[in-house]
């Protein structure tokens, strides 16, 4: 199995894992939590595109941010992503502590500035970065 295809399988499960979890939330009557589920991927990568243009973090923090789209686009990994779960948990413990590392050089403030998704979310990002927030 060639590395794409791997990459892609292991994509795919995430996504199945992800979709199974937004629909078990919207069964359950939870379509709030179920919305913000489904929009959480899509939002960091948005706060990460505002963190790395905003020139009030240091360059060196912004290049974190640089260095961990490298990583995740990159067909070496930690786990590989053909490993169903694991694969792809090592990409969001990464991207956690990245994130984490340069949120806070910005802090709270710049967390809420540049979060576009629900409150419910921008609580969780706030206890991975700064603890109890």
């Amino acid at each position: 199995m060639s590395w794409f295809t791997a990459t892609l399988a292991g994509l795919g499960v995430a996504a199945l894992i992800w979709a199974l979890c937004v629909l078990a939330l919207i069964r359950a009557g939870r379509r709030a939590d179920a919305r913000a589920l489904a929009r959480f991927v899509p939002d960091c990568v948005v706060l990460f595109r505002r963190l790395a243009r905003d020139r009030r973090i240091p360059a060196r923090r912004r290049l974190v941010l640089g260095l961990l789209v490298l990583y995740l686009v990159s067909p070496i990994d930690l786990v590989p992503d053909f490993i169903p779960v694991a694969g792809q948990l090592d990409d969001a413990i990464v991207a956690a502590l990245a994130l984490r590392l340069v949120l806070r050089s910005g802090g709270p403030e710049l967390l809420r500035e540049h979060w576009p998704g629900p409150v419910e979310s921008l609580v969780v990002l706030e206890r991975l970065a700064f603890g109890n927030a």
